[in-house]
C-alpha cells in the first residue's frame, strides 16, 4: 500500500512574504514583533530547487517518530543523491514509501519511524527507485478555510 501521493513540481515563486527580526515565543507574545528584518523567498526557506523539487502528500502513521504524520505535504528534492539515513520517496515494484533509507553492508532497507510498522527490506529482484530526498515537511494546524 502506497503511502505518498505525487501532488505537483515547484516553479520558481516571485511572491516575497516577511520575515520578522524576532523569534516568536510559543508563550506569550514579544513586544519585537514590530520591526520587521527583510522580505523573504518561500523557494529561499525551503530551499527550493525548480524543476527538481515537487510536493508529495503523505497517507498513513509509518513515519510519525520523525514529526511527519497523515495529511503532512513533503518538499522533496530529485537534485540529491539519497544516502544512509536519509528520509526518501522511494518505490519498491511500482509501490511508493516514504522511509529512512538504511544501508547494512550490501542489504538496503527501508525503515519506518514508527515501532509499529516493520522495516521493508529491498530483496534480489525487487526493483527500488528512489524518487527524492525529503528536504521539508508542511503541516495544517488550522481547520478553518478562513484566516
Amino acid at each position: 500500500m502506497s503511502n505518498a501521493t505525487f501532488i505537483a513540481t515547484l516553479t520558481p515563486s516571485t511572491h516575497l512574504i516577511s520575515q520578522f527580526d524576532a523569534s516568536v515565543p510559543a508563550g506569550f507574545p514579544s513586544p519585537a514583533l514590530d520591526h520587521m528584518e527583510q522580505k523573504l523567498s518561500l523557494d529561499t526557506l525551503l530551499d527550493v530547487h525548480a524543476p527538481h523539487t515537487y510536493l508529495v502528500r503523505v497517507s498513513g502513521n509509518s513515519m510519525t517518530g520523525v514529526g511527519i504524520h497523515d495529511g503532512d505535504v513533503l518538499v522533496v528534492s530529485r537534485a540529491l543523491n539519497a544516502g544512509h539515513g536519509d528520509i526518501v520517496v522511494a518505490a519498491v515494484n511500482g509501490e511508493v514509501f516514504v522511509k529512512r533509507l538504511h544501508r547494512q553492508r550490501h542489504q538496503i532497507i527501508l525503515l519506518s519511524e514508527n515501532p509499529d510498522y516493520a522495516p521493508r527490506y529491498i530483496l534480489e529482484g525487487d526493483e527500488l527507485l528512489i524518487w527524492g530526498v525529503v528536504r521539508n515537511s508542511i503541516r495544517w494546524y488550522s481547520t478553518s478555510d478562513k484566516a
